[in-house]
């Protein structure tokens, strides 16, 4: 099994700055990607930001230029670094891990977080 484990949310004002943590742990052999999804009350989980194996990345357009994700490779973590920060960025963060877990048979597993809360004040 995969686990991951999620911290550095909490309560910041408008304009503030928060940065996320994600480590992974487990039978893990290979990333194929990790990220960051969000969801906000009454509204559907969306994705925020992803980094491949690579170090590709992608962000949401209402992101852009906003957040950073970013990774260290060596400690399997995965990190958000949000900027600027908005009454509407307010949501449960979830880390998500798309891995490979055994060398010889690679199927793709999709692991997530349990959420990390993030409530931007105005």
């Amino acid at each position: 099994q995969v686990q991951l484990v999620e911290s550095g949310g909490g309560l910041v004002q408008a304009g503030g700055s928060v940065r996320l943590s994600c480590a992974a742990s487990g039978s893990i052999f290979s990333f194929n990607s990790m990220g960051w999804y969000r969801q906000a009350p009454g509204k559907q989980r969306n994705v925020v930001a992803t980094i491949t194996s690579g170090g590709s990345t992608n962000y949401a357009d209402s992101v852009k230029g906003q957040f950073t994700i970013s990774r260290d490779s060596g400690k399997n973590t995965v990190y958000l670094q949000m900027n600027s920060l908005k009454p509407e960025d307010t949501a449960v963060y979830y880390c998500n891990a798309n891995v490979v877990r055994e060398p010889l048979v690679r199927r793709p597993y999709d692991y997530w977080g349990q959420g990390t809360q993030v409530t931007v004040s105005s």
